[in-house]
């Protein structure tokens, strides 16, 4: 059996992509809903919940970018001036993001500031990644293994769509996410906005698919098809019923369900992604053994992904289960 190390990194670049935007996603989100609280113990019971962990999160984001650049050096040569000012943007966004989190519980007279610093950062951050994901999707022209298109072919009605579109849906998880650990009146507030979150994130999914489908001949034709039809049928109709179950679960008051249920969006929005562009790494023309690095490279830096994957993880998932439960005003250690 032959083994195709180009499918491999093509997995581990995927999953490490998938962690970032699920456990970077309710932590950025959060910036999001900072406005609707204006009370500062609100806010830092917010932060408190995401404290112990949301520097972690970023990790995978450095993952997915450095396997990019190692394994698939084409296409990161491709994607960067394809979508260079909004990766610019993400980066600006969370470097202010990041400051303002640590700063702002010690800061008195500009606390303000750094609340607007840390909202307008997140918010930054998560458009630009909407940006991004929109030129991905729309298309990419490459020509000799190089980028053919203009500077601002990532400013498109299209990515905009999209980039509004996980705004909502970075909120709807993060919203999720109060509730489960949070209590009182700031998670009653949450239960109020999640209703309306999530039927916004809904259209938001319709809209982005349709018109993904309706811009891109190839994609349309793998969905559409058949027997393919019948085969990814299930996933949209997945989403619908997670919708149906975070009204169901607001509604009766569950704690974890509302977050789960968005997380399952999430999930099967990105299996969505995955399987309208594979083995496409950058659509419509660049696959994965065409933008591969040499064996040899992808070989030695999988020893060192073998090693440093399963320690992230472990260390992620001991951050979580440390930090269960609840978060309350007067709990110490997260400031």
């Amino acid at each position: 059996m032959t083994f195709d190390i180009a499918l491999v990194w093509g997995a581990i670049i995927a999953f490490g992509v998938f962690l970032y935007v699920v456990l970077d996603g309710f932590d950025l989100g959060i910036g999001l809903l900072f406005p609707l609280f204006h009370r500062e113990h609100e806010r830092q019971i917010m932060l408190n919940t995401v404290a112990p962990v949301w520097d972690g999160n970023e990790t995978w984001m450095v993952l997915g970018g450095a396997g990019l650049f190692a394994a698939f050096p084409v296409a990161y040569s491709v994607l960067l001036p394809a979508a260079y000012l909004p990766v610019i943007g993400m980066v600006c966004g969370l470097i202010f993001r990041g400051v303002a989190f640590e700063i702002r519980a010690k800061a008195r007279r500009s606390q303000h500031l750094w609340d607007l610093a840390f909202m307008i950062g997140s918010a930054t951050a998560i458009f630009c990644q909407g940006l991004i994901l929109g030129t991905v999707l729309q298309g990419i022209p490459v020509v000799g293994r190089q980028y053919a298109g203009g500077p601002f072919d990532w400013l498109s009605p299209f990515g905009l769509l999209v980039g509004l579109g996980l705004w909502v849906t970075y909120a709807t998880l993060a919203c999720g996410w109060l509730i489960m650990k949070t209590e009182g009146e700031l998670q009653r507030r949450m239960y109020v906005a999640m209703k309306p979150l999530t039927w916004l994130l809904f259209v938001f999914i319709v809209a982005v698919s349709v018109w993904t489908v309706l811009g891109q001949p190839t994609i349309a034709r793998r969905w559409l098809t058949l027997p393919n039809l019948f085969y990814f049928l299930p996933v949209p109709l997945l989403v619908v019923a997670c919708v149906i179950g975070i009204q169901v679960s607001v509604r009766r008051q569950h704690d974890r369900h509302p977050f789960l249920l968005a997380l399952g969006i999430m999930s099967l929005g990105y299996s969505g992604l995955l399987i309208s562009i594979f083995p496409n790494i950058l659509p419509p023309s660049l696959d994965l053994w065409a933008a591969s690095a040499p064996y040899s490279s992808q070989a030695f830096t999988l020893v060192g992904a073998a090693i440093v994957v399963p320690i992230i993880l472990v260390y992620t998932a001991a951050s979580y289960w440390i930090f269960r439960g609840k978060v309350r005003a007067n709990d110490p250690g997260y400031h």
